[in-house]
């Protein structure tokens, strides 16, 4: 059965055209039925950040199904290279032999890219039913028992994307959106109204105050950041797109970034960024001072942004990344369980990555280095720093909690860049 199935997905690889995007024209007209990450801006902003970009199109000639993903391609160790799919495929989850193919795409675009790369990576978005007490082990589907057979070449990859989250429904009224909250974060909101925190989004201008808090939270938390020069990148890009399809007098989906900043009278507290794209607005980014955190502002940028996202015509808020469950009180997000899903939102399991090999003595000695690392910054590293924390006594629950950085975007691979966002690929 094995062989019988494994020739027939090699038999049916669907037919695939390429298109590199270089240009804000080559984002136009724009796909917004996927997400950000598959969305045609986000490519053009990471062919600046590193990466080339490319718009792909696909179909299978037995099986009535095509769609587009963006296909993210970059180098490592100087002469291999490997291919990226955030977030892609979603039409495949919902067709009973989505492994096969998935696999089939993955080795389509191998060949179709030239087949020198060392595998694919799948970023699934694909939605999965999971008891919040199982472990990651568990919530991996078990192809091999689910269909019989193994699909060769397809492995479990490191998640690259934060697969968990919680989504806010916006189409609620306002006060059935507070009415979903946890009393508590209800009670921070209305707390900091009322020790005079004020929110705006000050949009671009003040991105040099965003990046002087960021450094501040990166030291603090003991985290990796992008310099100043990525984000100017993402809001450039963002802009450059607005003005093109205003020239061009193309109507379509723009993103719209928002950079949100809270201060108690002149001195900025928190800062955070926000992308508002086709029905849904994403948190990004978000910095913290270590001053007057009893004023909350923290949940006064989340509920000022929550009202500008539905005035922009969202239906959903992503807080975009939450540990599995709220379990494991050391996992290095812990604290944001807590925090994104105090405001209310259905939480979402996704199945997070999978590769297809294209060559595999490379894909398994690359494997075995990234896994390598993982453990180095997972257990090791995270064992030293949790010793220095507790002789200096700085790191503390609160500040963990409202540390609005961590699990945001990145989708940068840490194993094999060298400007990932955390030490953990988990962000754009």
């Amino acid at each position: 059965m094995s062989d019988v199935l494994e020739q027939s997905a090699m038999d049916v690889l669907p037919r695939i055209e390429i298109s590199p995007i270089l240009s804000a024209i080559d984002c136009l007209p724009e796909c917004c039925d996927q997400g950000f990450l598959q969305s045609k801006f986000w490519g053009l902003f990471k062919s600046r950040t590193g990466w080339q970009a490319y718009s792909c199109t696909y179909s299978f000639y037995n099986k009535d199904l095509s769609g587009r993903i963006l296909v993210l391609k970059r180098k490592f160790a100087k002469l291999f290279s490997f291919l990226y799919v955030p977030f892609g495929a979603a039409e495949l989850s919902s067709i009973p032999e989505r492994w096969i193919t998935l696999a089939a795409l993955g080795r389509a675009l191998g060949e179709a890219f030239g087949g020198r790369d060392v595998f694919i990576r799948f970023d699934l978005p694909w939605e999965c039913d999971v008891d919040p007490a199982k472990t990651k082990e568990e919530k991996k589907p078990d192809i091999e028992n689910s269909l019989g057979f193994h699909i060769s070449g397809l492995y479990k990859g490191t998640d690259v994307q934060v697969p968990d989250t919680v989504i806010l429904d916006l189409r609620d009224e306002e006060q059935r959106i507070l009415a979903k909250m946890k009393p508590k974060w209800r009670y921070n909101i209305r707390l900091s109204q009322k020790k005079g925190i004020s929110v705006a989004d000050e949009g671009f201008s003040s991105l040099p105050l965003f990046m002087s808090l960021y450094k501040e939270t990166a030291r603090r938390d003991r985290i990796a950041i992008h310099p100043e020069s990525y984000y100017k990148t993402l809001f450039e890009t963002s802009s450059e797109i607005s003005e093109v399809a205003q020239e061009n007098s193309i109507t379509t989906t723009r993103p719209r970034l928002s950079l949100y900043v809270a201060r108690h009278k002149d001195e900025v507290l928190a800062c955070i960024i926000v992308l508002h794209f086709g029905n849904t607005s994403t948190y990004l980014y978000g910095a913290s001072s270590s001053e007057k955190r009893n004023l909350m502002p923290t949940y006064a940028l989340q509920w000022q942004a929550i009202l500008d996202a539905k005035r922009f015509g969202a239906d959903k808020y992503d807080f975009f990344g939450i540990p599995p469950d709220d379990k494991d009180a050391s996992h290095p997000m812990a604290g944001l369980y807590l925090f994104k899903t105090g405001f209310g939102g259905e939480i979402i399991h996704r199945y997070g990555a999978y590769d297809i090999s294209l060559r595999p003595f490379l894909y398994f000695a690359f494997r075995t280095a990234e896994k390598m690392r993982s453990f180095w910054h997972k257990r090791i590293k995270k064992s030293l720093n949790k010793k220095t924390v507790g002789l200096s006594g700085k790191a503390t629950k609160e500040s963990t909690i409202r540390n609005v950085h961590q699990g945001q975007v990145s989708e940068e691979l840490a194993s094999l860049s060298s400007d990932s966002e955390n030490t953990k690929p988990s962000n754009p």
